[in-house]
């Protein structure tokens, strides 16, 4: 069960590293490449966001079905092990939401710079005219 939590940890860092390469300032070749080449990798990369969201039901799922232990009649073993069974559960979710939220940021920042890129196109063949 943790190799699904750590591909969507590698997924996350590399997303993580690819906003904050498409953010970095850079001039505009090396700019328009990054864009070009990270355009290219949004769409393989769309199939982390039902992934999370089938985690994330999972993460529900478990949550909606595991033993409580509230009561004095659980050990102090028994209430540490739901604890951190907690513990892991939020974590899984912050790194499911942060998976769809990076994901979005990355694809909303490419569709700006190549908004910008179009009117810049735009702009420079009205002056010519």
């Amino acid at each position: 069960m943790a190799l699904q939590w750590m591909i969507l940890a590698c997924v996350v860092a590399v997303e993580a590293a690819v906003a904050a390469l498409v953010t970095l300032p850079a001039p505009r070749a090396v700019r328009g490449q990054i864009v070009a080449l990270t355009s290219l990798l949004l769409q393989p990369l769309a199939s982390v966001i039902p992934f999370a969201a089938f985690q994330l039901l999972d993460i529900y799922w478990k949550k909606e079905h595991r033993l409580m232990c509230n009561s004095d009649v659980c050990t102090a073993e028994e209430r540490v092990r739901f604890e951190k069974s907690m513990f892991k559960a939020q974590r899984n979710v912050i790194l499911c939401v942060s998976a769809c939220l990076l994901y979005w940021c990355i694809y909303r920042i490419v569709k700006y710079s190549k908004d910008i890129k179009a009117l810049e196109e735009t702009e420079k063949r009205l002056k010519e005219e």
